[in-house]
């Protein structure tokens, strides 16, 4: 009888394993497509004017009419984040859809010619310039963060066009410099 419950136990563990097993598969694959479809919907904006066209302009007029984020963004120690090209109707709609990022982000080729690095997810915050959501929000399962509290916009950069050695989802990317 104990070596029933036992055989039975073990099997169920097996079960269990196979099948937390299989779900992460499933998820890092699920992932993986999702990444894959935001590269096809924002491939078209390796052209800026692609992207100007489609709304997306150097920097951010808060709620004071001021132009912010408008230089290569770079911390010393950290990396560069690059210039920013925001779609502020985007911005300002507080929804996150993947395949719409709020932010493209670019830095300057040998050439002088700007390419594209990232993409950016980007909300305001309670405490930003107008206020926005209260909460941080998701993309992909990614909780989103204030990394300037002045500023106070949620964000969060996927670098999808430049290989990160600090990670897909940071927000400096330690390979890269502002001109």
């Amino acid at each position: 009888m104990v070596r029933n419950v036992r055989i039975r136990m073990a099997l169920l563990l097996a079960i269990v394993a196979v099948i937390a097993f299989i779900g992460n598969a499933v998820a890092d694959t699920d992932g993986q497509s999702s990444l894959a479809e935001i590269r096809a919907v924002t491939a078209k904006f390796h052209d800026i004017n692609v992207a100007k066209a489609a709304g997306y302009e150097l920097g951010y007029i808060n709620g004071s009419g001021d132009r912010i984020i408008t230089g290569c963004i770079a911390n010393p120690t950290a990396g560069v984040m690059g210039y920013h090209y925001f779609n502020k109707a985007l911005i300002d709609d507080l929804v996150v859809d993947p395949l719409k990022p709020e932010g493209l982000v670019y830095t300057k080729g040998p050439d002088g010619n700007l390419n594209l690095v990232a993409v950016e997810y980007v909300v305001p915050g309670p405490n930003s310039n107008p206020p926005g959501v209260s909460q941080p929000p998701t993309v992909l399962g990614i909780q989103m963060h204030i990394l300037v509290p002045s500023v106070g916009f949620y964000i969060q950069h996927f670098w999808i066009w430049a290989n990160n050695p600090a990670g897909i989802f940071t927000d400096w990317n330690p390979k890269l410099t502002c001109p």
